[in-house]
């Protein structure tokens, strides 16, 4: 399996681009998974179901089936929050999993900008940051610079820069 990030600041589009690029790369015969952070706690089910009612009651695991999908929920409890290459482990075997998120991680990604979000460029202190996808051209970067709506462009240097999983360092 091969990894690469997608890196950025709230509201640069790092969500926006995984939603378009993922046909992209699928259409290309690949399959892709991805991983997300989320900086605060979420839940996935919602109070009075069964599965919630499980894991209120102090199941470490909830495995919740049926006909079209089937996921698991574990509790951290005390335990401490899981690092990238745990929860890696975790994925089925795919050709390329695309990663949200984990922006301070060493691996491979690419850089999401906005002008218009008015926040500093990512790259110059981040080393495993290996390209930058922008809405507008940036003729100070000295990494590659893809058009953010240039999707297939976009598909093209996530596959260039992705890395193997077993040199995540």
């Amino acid at each position: 399996m091969r990894l690469i990030g997608l890196a950025g600041w709230s509201g640069s589009g790092k969500t926006t681009l995984i939603t378009k690029v993922l046909p992209v790369l699928i259409g290309r015969g690949l399959r892709v998974s991805t991983l997300k952070h989320a900086h605060h706690g979420f839940d996935l089910d919602k109070p009075g179901k069964d599965s919630f009612m499980h894991r209120a009651a102090g199941a470490s695991e909830v495995l919740i089936s049926s006909a079209k999908r089937w996921a698991v929920l574990h509790e951290l409890r005390d335990e401490a929050e899981w690092d990238m290459p745990a929860l890696l482990g975790k994925i089925t075997p795919v050709d390329l999993v695309l990663v949200e998120g984990f922006k301070r991680e060493n691996f491979s990604k690419i850089e999401v900008y906005r002008a218009e979000n008015g926040k500093p460029l990512l790259h110059g202190g981040d080393g495993y940051i290996v390209a930058v996808a922008s809405d507008s051209p940036l003729p100070d970067v000295t990494l590659p610079v893809i058009g953010l709506n240039d999707i297939e462009a976009v598909a093209d240097a996530l596959l260039t820069y992705a890395m193997p999983m077993t040199e995540m360092r």
